[in-house]
């Protein structure tokens, strides 16, 4: 397994690259920069602020700078924030979107396994329907739907959550509910088919013949295998939640990373856009190498190549 890691490691070195090498000449050939803006200064200002930053340089003397302050662990300065650089901004909002997503993971895979061993238990019948049913619904709305739906009766008719910020526990249920129930409906799906597909194997029968109780049966030998369709998701889902995040932290004012990535892209904040594109890639690939990891650990059969 330790050889596994290492290979997958260096083998993040070049994604990386491409990921910072793609980014950075999308974001200068775009249209705009940093510094337009509807008030904007003379053109001699603009020029001392672009020779400032670097940004009068050629483009592949300030793609190699970059570079070049990358592995020095330096993501560059922001031009959003005065007096403060990229690596502060991500320090100061990332442990915000760490924490809804942590919050939303855990709710997709609580409500979503939870529906989809439900529905495997009794195929064809009513506790089949209905999670199934509540599955589709989940499919067929999108966060930006669902989440001021949640809003509209939880918080406005109900009172019973805020409808914006992040300072109390009650504020981190409605967007945690949002992004998560959404993926919570694929989960339940897939739980639903690997169990169903579980269950009808020899050794389940095996099991039951020998006197196994029920929830012996389940828990101990067929919730394993059958959430191996689940644990393939989560490579996915991880980095649906991530960018779902930018959508849920605008809608609901949470100071998170996700928000700033969204304000950074459309006021051409270089740094900011650029680290937090990197910050949530290498996270994107460390949790894949996890699923990995879990998959071999759930799968005898499988072995780490």
């Amino acid at each position: 397994m330790l050889k596994f890691i290492l290979r997958r490691l260096l083998e993040t070195i070049p994604v990386l690259l491409v990921v910072v090498t793609v980014t950075f000449f999308m974001l200068r050939l775009a249209p705009g920069g940093p510094f337009d803006s509807e008030r904007k200064g003379s053109a001699e200002q603009e020029a001392q602020l672009n020779a400032y930053y670097g940004l009068d340089k050629p483009l592949m003397v300030q793609y190699f700078n970059y570079v070049g302050n990358l592995l020095k662990g330096d993501l560059g300065p922001t031009f959003t924030y005065a007096n403060r650089d990229t690596n502060e901004i991500i320090g100061m909002f990332l442990p915000v979107s760490l924490e809804l997503g942590i919050y939303s993971l855990l709710v997709a895979l609580i409500i979503g396994i939870t529906l989809g061993v439900i529905a495997s238990l009794k195929p064809n019948s009513w506790s089949d329907y209905f999670p199934s049913s509540l599955a589709m619904v989940g499919i067929c709305l999108p966060t930006f739907v669902l989440g001021p739906l949640l809003i509209l009766f939880f918080s406005l008719k109900l009172n019973w959550f805020d409808a914006t910020g992040w300072e109390y526990p009650r504020d981190r249920v409605l967007p945690s509910l949002t992004l998560g129930g959404y993926y919570a409906a694929y989960v339940a799906r897939l739980t639903r088919g690997g169990m169903l597909e579980i269950l009808t194997q020899d050794f389940i029968r095996t099991a039951k013949a020998k006197g196994a109780s029920a929830s012996r049966v389940l828990f101990k030998h067929a919730l394993r295998g059958g959430l191996l369709p689940v644990v393939s998701f989560l490579g996915p889902a991880t980095a649906g939640l991530i960018s779902g995040s930018f959508v849920i932290e605008t809608v609901f004012g949470i100071p998170g990373l996700g928000k700033q990535f969204v304000t950074s892209a459309f006021n051409r904040d270089y740094g900011l856009v650029m680290g937090t594109v990197l910050v949530f890639a290498t996270f994107i690939i460390l949790l894949n190498m996890i699923v990995d990891i879990l998959q071999v650990w759930l799968n005898p059969k499988l072995k780490f190549k």
